[in-house]
């Protein structure tokens, strides 16, 4: 699968010099011909029922992005045309997550706010003979539109009169009929082989209290019908959508050619999917309402609040929807690609600090007793403009377990009995012998230092071939660091045998609770820094993290399978 992907991945020369996108390239064809004056104007139209996801940030770098590029705007819209399950609380989270990555909004729209605009809007076609009240239940609507092979059924109600028509449709705005009792749909054509034009449902009557309107409407609009029409009204010039919406774009044109207003221009694009992740909000909603995850920012999900807490950068996710481009089918993406993006990033700007996650004790036998000292260690090698810090070196230290062997194989270069290894920033060392408790296991390792050798080199030239992190045992912090895994077992979630569902695939070793031991610098640091633990991988300050009870998230291990396959993409 990587190499499948790889061909869409340019440097950022490469990006400069390239041909134009197919949407880019339709913008330039219509600015050519001033077909809708010198600017263009985007929009991101999320519905306010969920948290935001790595797939709506595709369509946020994108619409958001274009408008950038020429000097424009993108509007933020909420598509609130669904109360029962829309909230205030997503109308917040969308905005944050949009202000993370970087962007800003041209306007800030509510479709509710026209209302009143679309239900004129359907009063002008049922007088054209374009609408009409339908008493069909639901299911009688779905069975009598027919399949791919067969034209749909007229509805007996299909006739009803222009003035009768008029007067049902007021009736079901002011509360007269129950839920579900009577819609108003499109009189289009019943034999269309697109299914979407067969009479389309434009309003249903619900009587739930909405999120901004309260009480004061019951009818609501459905998506098809209110989408073209708030694109107009904003002014709004190349309506981006994903591809699933191509066979609704007819649709889309038919309302505002019957209607006779401003016609922006609908065009689709691929959306983004990732391996061993869901993108439907339905679904990670259930993930948080059945608790196989904390709630929507779990580090585990593949919400920008979610990544956010589990130290993504924004400009990491930035770089990544630029890399995957825009396309015209649809393709899952490894989500290794992701993680390298991540990595990238993380490596310019991370504070480098060391921990240690499954400590053994080292005791250096000829250190004096009681001298300690600080020794100088780069904040960020990438960037020397960082700084330095002063990292506590004493006569008991810890080291990772996997750092030493009794009984090493050929290769292992690390430290054993009788072998010399380097200590970062501080000495070399050589074990000498170990001590181990009733049941065998090693408890702490028995080393002497070269005094010669402080920060890193020796005086005559010998050399080491390992360099192991470590954490002075007198000064070390205790901390917590959650250690995660991919939340599902099988690249594509939704693979699963009929009857089964989602959920089967969920990994349920995805997150790993573990004590580690921080230098004490980093204490000094607050959320949300994010770090590299030296050796070991990036992480960051959880949300829940103080400075007397630190929580460490694991955003990403440091193994990195991806830079060659992308060097490759780039020659």
């Amino acid at each position: 699968m990587e190499d499948d992907n790889i061909v869409n991945y340019e440097n950022e020369n490469q990006e400069k010099t390239r041909a134009l996108d197919f949407i880019r390239q339709k913008i330039e064809d219509d600015l050519a011909i001033n077909k809708f004056g010198k600017n263009i104007v985007t929009r991101f139209p999320p519905e306010p029922n969920g948290y935001l996801h790595i797939g709506h940030a595709k369509a946020i770098c994108f619409n958001f992005g274009l408008a950038e590029e020429y000097n424009s705007y993108c509007n933020l819209r909420f598509d609130d045309t669904n109360p029962s399950k829309e909230d205030d609380e997503y109308v917040q989270a969308i905005q944050k997550d949009i202000e993370w990555l970087g962007f800003k909004w041209g306007n800030i729209f509510f479709a509710s706010d026209y209302f009143q605009q679309m239900y004129d809007y359907a009063v002008q076609l049922i007088k054209k003979g374009k609408a009409y009240v339908d008493d069909q239940t639901a299911e009688e609507i779905r069975v009598n539109r027919g399949t791919l092979t067969t034209p749909g059924k007229e509805s007996p109600w299909r006739n009803r009169t222009i003035e009768e028509n008029l007067d049902l449709f007021f009736k079901m705005k002011i509360g007269e009929f129950p839920d579900g009792s009577r819609v108003l749909r499109a009189k289009i054509d019943m034999a269309s082989p697109n299914l979407n034009m067969r009479d389309p449902v434009m309003y249903r009557i619900l009587h739930v209290e909405h999120h901004r309107q309260g009480n004061k409407w019951c009818l609501y609009p459905m998506y098809d019908w209110a989408h073209g029409l708030e694109d107009s009204i904003e002014g709004i010039t190349h309506s981006l959508c994903s591809l699933e919406f191509e066979n609704h774009r007819p649709l889309y044109n038919w309302f505002l050619d019957e209607l006779e207003i401003y016609h922006p221009e609908q065009t689709e694009f691929a959306r983004l999917n990732l391996t061993y992740t869901v993108m439907s909000k339905r679904k990670l909603l259930k993930l948080v309402q059945e608790k196989y995850v904390n709630d929507w920012d779990d580090p585990r999900m593949p919400t920008l609040s979610g990544m956010r807490r589990r130290g993504y950068p924004p400009q990491a996710i930035r770089n990544f929807c630029k890399k995957i481009g825009i396309a015209k089918t649809d393709s899952t993406i490894d989500f290794g690609l992701l993680e390298f993006c991540v990595r990238e990033e993380l490596n310019k700007t991370a504070q480098r600090i060391m921990a240690v996650l499954d400590p053994i004790k080292v005791v250096i036998e000829n250190y004096p007793e009681n001298q300690e000292e600080f020794l100088e260690a780069q904040n960020n090698p990438e960037n020397p403009d960082d700084g330095i810090r002063q990292v506590p070196f004493s006569k008991e230290l810890y080291i990772e377990r996997d750092d030493f062997m009794e009984n090493p194989p050929k290769n292992f270069y690390r430290l054993s009995i009788g072998k010399e290894v380097r200590l970062r920033y501080a000495y070399y060392i050589t074990c000498n012998s170990v001590i181990k408790d009733a049941c065998g296991n090693i408890t702490e390792i028995r080393c002497t230092y070269d005094p010669e050798t402080k920060g890193g080199a020796s005086q005559d030239g010998r050399k080491v071939k390992a360099t192991l992190h470590w954490v002075s045992a007198k000064h070390g912090i205790k901390a917590k660091a959650n250690l995660f895994e991919n939340l599902f077992n099988v690249e594509n979630p939704e693979d699963v045998e009929e009857g089964q569902d989602f959920t089967v695939n969920v990994n349920q070793n995805s997150l790993k609770v573990i004590d580690v031991i921080v230098e004490p610098f980093a204490k000094t640091l607050k959320y949300p820094k994010q770090l590299q633990f030296e050796r070991v991988g990036y992480f960051c300050f959880d949300t829940e993290s103080t400075p007397n009870s630190m929580i460490f998230n694991r955003t990403v291990m440091l193994k990195d399978t991806w830079s060659k396959l992308v060097q490759k993409g780039q020659q």
